[in-house]
């Protein structure tokens, strides 16, 4: 009898640390989401123009490591910031070029409306069924070697097809991302760090709404 009590009590115990979890993660991505926003209209009223890509690269890259090294500390809180800020400002001139298209902010709201669908739809599917995503962590490992490789390989010899799959991939990723991280918060003991939890969603929602603004824009012939 005291076995079961305490097995009941120790379920109750991670059910409320996980409820804490996903409403911290979930309170942090939409504070984020919205900085990101205010940084991509900043950039796009002072006219910036596209970044170049090693830039880019540095500044993602560096601002992404910062995150995980100071995860455990208030300087998180900051770092994160740092990098949703700097993703959405780069995002800008992305958003100007698009909305400058005779049927751009309609392809912009689109993608927009398309990524929250897809986002919360997800989410909901990991939140209501319980299943474990777990099995999908070798999947990404493989899928971001391929992606990173066709994106290289794309730029490089600007082959519009691969382009258009490699964002299709994208968008695939994004998905059993969004799919992995969220079961990793019901399912593991150990995925009690809002922030981390936080900056996989968010790069999981930034790239599929790149990737389906850049499918739309061809399907247009943008």
């Amino acid at each position: 009898m005291a076995y079961r009590t305490s097995q009941i009590a120790g379920h109750e115990t991670r059910s409320v640390s996980t409820n804490k979890v996903l409403r911290n993660t979930y309170m942090l991505l939409a504070m984020t989401l919205l900085f990101s926003a205010v940084t991509a209209g900043t950039a796009m009223a002072m006219g910036i123009g596209q970044m170049n890509i090693f830039v880019f690269l540095i500044g993602a890259y560096g601002l992404m490591f910062l995150v995980h090294k100071t995860a455990n500390s208030a300087a998180g809180l900051l770092s994160i910031f740092a990098f949703t800020g700097f993703m959405g400002f780069t995002l800008g001139p992305m958003l100007s070029l698009y909305l400058s298209l005779p049927n751009g902010p309609q392809l912009v709201m689109t993608a927009l409306g398309m990524t929250g669908a897809t986002f919360i739809g997800l989410s909901a599917v990991a939140l209501i069924t319980r299943k474990d995503f777990s099995f999908l962590a070798n999947f990404m490992i493989a899928g971001a070697i391929v992606l990173v490789l066709a994106m290289v390989v794309a730029m490089i010899f600007n082959i519009t097809a691969l382009a258009l799959a490699v964002s299709a991939g994208f968008v695939l990723f994004s998905s059993a991302a969004i799919l992995y991280q969220t079961s990793e918060i019901i399912h593991r003991a150990g995925e009690t760090n809002y922030i981390l939890a936080t900056i996989t969603l968010f790069v999981s929602i930034y790239n599929l709404f790149v990737s389906l603004l850049s499918i739309l824009g061809f399907a247009s012939n943008d």
